[in-house]
């Protein structure tokens, strides 16, 4: 039995499901305040504050490329200090940093003003929250058994969508009680906060931690596995598969609400409305995908379980997002996109889990590699979809993404998930 499978039998069953629910607090947080942007950037600085589309889409992408340019530097800090400490520090960076964009208008009120403050403030943010998805997916690996790993993945990237979610009618909340400046300062304190409860709370999974190598022996494999891991075709294609999820996701998270204000002609409270039963739809999938790739393997092994879960979620997500996108009827356009991104999310916990399983020791490497490339297509999409949609329409665009989704689902014909000891 390898030291991280000794680690998770050395907590009892509440002590592991507790970090389970602390990691989806954590996402949540997280991805409220990652999302608090968009919910602005439509209601204030596009509307109000006259920064474009195009312009905010570079703004959307600056958080995506400077959290891209952090993640492999930072799945380097989660193997050398630990997922625990890592995680502390990602919440009181990144807390600190949101606070500050409420600061923007002490600077200049002049739109290019504030879109070059939103610019460098929006790639401070992407740098700080860039160990989030690699450190969660460590902790789950030390704390959970092999059985468990993909059902806790999976919950704790529902909570980055229940964030998500209730982003748009807390945020909105937040900015027409406190103003789009104190809405950001009240985020980013409260994501700080719980940076403090975290640690204190997960101290014990640092007392659990392996000592049977000195420093220099753990970097010395860590270096060799490292190395191995970039030569390993498995981990590329994982790694582009995610890509292609992220492109599609990335598209519905950062234009789902101008697409049904702007495209469809909704009343902004109905497409707030639709906007957040979407993501919890995508919630709810990540949660029984997880739930769902542990019972598959248990039934058909881990290769044939994983792979059948990612190809049929990925699939069935780029088939409805077309019914979508074809359809008239508004509530039937919602209920097509809640399947799409339910049928989507639930890959999430098997990339991960895949993830961390083909990393071993250097497991906070891996992780982040995946999302490094699953980034490239995150920060593609927001900025390529507005010029797309210019061109051949916003329904045309998100075909290509449809089509980008299933070549993604299709790769796991030749990917190879790393069969672990159950």
């Amino acid at each position: 039995m390898t030291n991280v499978a000794a680690n998770s039998c050395s907590l009892s069953a509440s002590a592991r499901w507790r970090i389970v629910l602390l990691l989806m607090g954590y996402a949540a947080l997280g991805h409220f305040n990652r999302e608090g942007l968009a919910v602005a950037g439509n209601k204030i600085f596009i509307k109000q504050l006259d920064i474009s589309e195009v312009r905010m889409g570079w703004v959307y992408s600056s958080f995506l490329i400077c959290y891209t340019i952090g993640m492999l530097p930072g799945g380097w800090l989660i193997d050398r200090i630990g997922s625990v400490k890592t995680l502390t520090l990602y919440g009181l960076a990144m807390g600190a940093v949101i606070a500050l964009t409420g600061a923007l208008t002490w600077v200049s009120t002049i739109p290019l003003s504030l879109w070059i403050g939103l610019l460098l403030i929006r790639g401070l943010t992407g740098l700080c929250s860039s160990p989030l998805h690699p450190g969660a997916a460590h902790v789950a690996a030390d704390s959970l058994p092999p059985e468990n790993r993909a059902t806790a993945n999976g919950m704790r990237t529902a909570g980055a969508l229940l964030g998500i979610a209730f982003s748009y009618p807390i945020f909105n909340w937040l900015i027409e009680t406190a103003g789009w400046p104190g809405a950001f300062v009240i985020s980013g304190a409260t994501l700080m906060i719980f940076g403090v409860f975290w640690k204190l709370s997960a101290t014990a999974l640092t007392e659990k931690r392996s000592t049977d190598s000195s420093a220099e022996i753990a970097v010395q494999a860590s270096h060799d596995e490292i190395m191995s891991l970039l030569r390993s075709g498995n981990l590329w294609l994982l790694s582009l598969s995610y890509a292609a999820y992220g492109y599609f996701q990335y598209l519905f998270f950062y234009w789902m609400e101008y697409y049904f204000e702007k495209v469809l002609h909704v009343p902004d409270d109905e497409s707030r409305r639709a906007s957040f039963y979407i993501f919890l739809a995508m919630g709810a999938g990540m949660a029984i995908g997880g739930l769902s790739t542990d019972t598959a393997c248990k039934w058909f092994g881990t290769v044939r379980g994983r792979r059948s879960i990612v190809m049929i979620g990925m699939g069935l997500g780029a088939l409805f997002a077309l019914l979508a996108v074809n359809g008239t009827e508004q509530s039937r356009i919602v209920a097509y996109l809640a399947i799409s991104m339910g049928c989507l999310g639930m890959c999430e916990g098997v990339f991960w889990t895949t993830a961390t399983d083909i990393g071993g020791k250097s497991r906070g490497f891996s992780g982040a590699f995946m999302n490094t490339l699953g980034n490239v297509g995150g920060f593609i999409s927001p900025v390529l979809t507005p010029y797309m949609a210019e061109t051949m329409g916003w329904p045309g665009a998100i075909k290509v993404a449809c089509a980008i989704a299933a070549f993604g689902g299709a790769l796991w014909f030749v990917i190879k998930p790393p069969v672990r000891s159950m």
